[in-house]
């Protein structure tokens, strides 16, 4: 791939970036600028600037260049204007879809083309997935989640590598031999980037008969896990719940290592672990080499989906994530629904005149409990982590739920349930 002339992933610098994405008969205006608001959230959790965003409407993507040769055109015009503001030059160009390897190297063959040096055009190109890599490799903590992202970020790589230094090919023989050119560059590097991802394959299989060590040494306690969309507020109800000090941020991707806490209600005992968040087109290596991560999920008794009620597409990221479980787990297992962030929750009422200017307010528990996100599923609460509202109902339910399965895979012990009672 293009080097960024800062020539490293994470400059000291922020850097400034233009994000682009389609318009197709399949995905709405509304919907891609849902997208791109996402994008930017993404780039900003990877100390990204946004500038500018260019949205192409278009049938389908361009196999060649995504958005098709005008509009690309119209992107390197914007850089080249732009490139000696005050606040910066633009370092990249971020398509909110994943590119191709031939679709990537010609937009970088066509956004830095030299061929005037007034018209010097210098950006290194990124797609969705490679921006999802580079933040989980800026926030990989342990040994293990680094081991498992360095191997998602090499296998998305390999087959994007671009002819950059077949400068550096290895002279023919000399002395009259008929040899042809030696090993290139370029494959060196794809035979040592596959050597690396072996390697890291069997490091993985290795931790991997760890992890599952582990699970078995956990004993036959109860197992619940906390999933969602990315920044719904998981690591903070993991906090409140067990009392713990999991790393909380308001930004993606805040948790990769999945983190396992003993917790107790009424000397009820259970395990409750926090997972890595879902989201949209989540990159398909990274789910392949986060398959222990995600074994708690799996694994689990009792998921606890918890979701941003205050997000305006929630509805949408409820959808994924349910899909990504389904995904994950062949059975449907026992779940509640947490909506948080109930204290940032607004609704825009419907006014009989439409003169009256539209107002958002915010809505009560009860009249939150009487609506129809209440009869989504089974279990159903509505809480606020950050604000510890309606707490105490939550550890009620969760307690509920516990005792029954600890009851079915325990029956025996039932009369001890009764006798506590």
């Amino acid at each position: 791939m293009h080097i960024c002339k800062k020539n490293a992933i994470f400059a000291p610098d922020m850097e400034r970036a233009i994000l682009i994405g389609l318009i197709t008969p399949e995905q709405s205006e509304e919907r891609t600028t849902e997208y791109l608001d996402e994008l930017a959230f993404l780039a900003d959790t990877r100390d990204i600037v946004p500038v500018k965003r260019f949205i192409q409407r278009i049938d389908k993507p361009d196999t060649n260049s995504y958005v098709g040769s005008g509009k690309l055109q119209e992107i390197r015009d914007f850089i080249i204007r732009h490139q000696h503001d005050e606040e910066g030059p633009v370092d990249l160009v971020i398509f909110d879809d994943e590119l191709s390897p031939r679709q990537l190297r010609n937009i970088e063959r066509d956004l830095n083309w030299r061929d005037n040096p007034k018209d010097r055009c210098e950006v290194r190109v990124m797609d969705r997935t490679i921006l999802i890599l580079e933040i989980f490799l800026q926030r990989a903590q342990t040994s293990y989640a680094k081991t498992q992202v360095e191997m998602a970020h090499l296998q998305y790589m390999l087959p994007r590598l671009t002819r950059m230094w077949t400068h550096l090919d290895r002279q023919r023989g000399g002395g009259g031999t008929n040899r042809g050119t030696g090993e290139t560059q370029i494959e060196a590097d794809k035979r040592m980037i596959g050597q690396r991802i072996a390697l890291l394959r069997e490091d993985l299989k290795r931790i991997d008969r760890q992890m599952a060590t582990q699970r078995q040494h956990r004993g036959k306690m109860v197992r619940v896990a906390l999933v969602g969309y990315t920044n719904v507020g998981k690591s903070t109800m993991m906090n409140l719940l067990s009392k713990s000090e999991v790393f909380a941020e308001n930004k993606l991707f805040a948790t990769l290592d999945t983190t396992v806490r003993k917790m107790t209600i009424d000397n009820l005992p259970f395990l409750l672990s926090d997972t890595v968040g879902f989201i949209r087109k989540l990159p398909h290596n990274l789910v392949e080499s986060f398959k222990s991560t995600l074994d708690e999920v799996r694994e689990a008794d009792l998921l606890i989906h918890v979701v941003d009620i205050s997000h305006p597409n929630f509805e949408e990221q409820y959808n994924v994530v349910n899909q990504t479980i389904a995904d994950i787990c062949q059975e449907q297992k026992p779940t509640i629904v947490v909506f948080n962030k109930i204290d940032a929750f607004t609704y825009t009422p419907k006014e009989e005149d439409d003169l009256t200017p539209m107002r958002r307010e915010n809505i009560s528990l009860e009249e939150l409990q009487r609506t129809w996100m209440a009869k989504l599923h089974e279990d159903c609460i509505f809480i606020s982590a950050a604000q510890k509202e309606n707490i105490d109902a939550l550890r009620a339910l969760m307690y509920e739920r516990v005792k029954a399965i600890h009851i079915q895979r325990y029956p025996y012990n039932d009369f001890l349930w009764q006798k506590y009672e």
